[in-house]
């Protein structure tokens, strides 16, 4: 029945799983796959390590690399594949007030407005909560050297951001998961049962929290 989305992304803050999900679904649903490729941004190491100096050329560099994947996306024919994506393009903003200065984020705003990206308004969008320890531990165990400098303050932050912005979130139906005792990876168990999930919603807006 998930195929009945032809545009499904998965959000959420770093460690949340939204990569390893969006892998799974559209595996499930033979769907085509759109990852943001964090690996390929060449500042995002030397972010971590000093935030202050790498924040801009991190934030631009996924920009473009963003902007130029939803131009692919939206020239593509979503009414004959289905696709699965690991991100919203909205997010650059919600990365770039939150790590810019304010001058950074006028510059970062104007380079924004001067490409007006656009992507498709997804069918369906799954966003993943976890509390900061939580995420911070999942960041460590995938043993990425330069995400080992990663602060649980800075989840915190980030997890705070992801919540304000999708509290006020109405573009698209959303599904909101507590991911906290849920491992999509290595249970088909715990897969099975979102998909049960998501299938049975019935509103634009609704939250799943697996009690332990």
């Amino acid at each position: 029945m998930l195929e009945k989305y032809r545009y499904i992304a998965v959000e959420g803050p770093i460690g949340a799983g939204k990569t390893s999900l969006a892998r799974r679904i559209a595996d499930h649903i033979r769907a085509d796959l759109l990852l943001e490729n964090a690996g390929e941004n060449p500042f995002l190491p030397r972010f971590y390590q000093d935030p202050k100096r790498h924040a801009l050329a991190t934030q631009l560099f996924f920009l473009f690399q963003r902007s130029g994947q939803v131009q692919d996306l939206q020239q593509s024919d979503l009414f004959r594949h289905n696709t699965v994506a690991d991100f919203l393009l909205d997010k650059d903003l919600l990365f770039a007030r939150l790590n810019l200065d304010d001058d950074e984020f006028r510059l970062y705003q104007k380079i924004y407005d001067e490409l007006q990206p656009r992507a498709p308004v997804p069918d369906l969008v799954i966003y993943l909560q976890a509390r900061p320890d939580i995420l911070q531990a999942r960041v460590l165990g995938r043993g990425i050297d330069y995400e080992r400098s990663i602060s649980t303050d800075y989840l915190r932050r980030l997890a705070d951001s992801y919540t304000r912005y999708f509290y006020s979130y109405t573009a698209a139906p959303l599904f909101i998961v507590n991911c906290e005792h849920l491992n999509f990876v290595q249970s088909d168990a715990d897969f099975a049962l979102l998909m049960q999930q998501i299938q049975a919603m019935r509103g634009n807006r609704e939250f799943f929290n697996r009690a332990v």
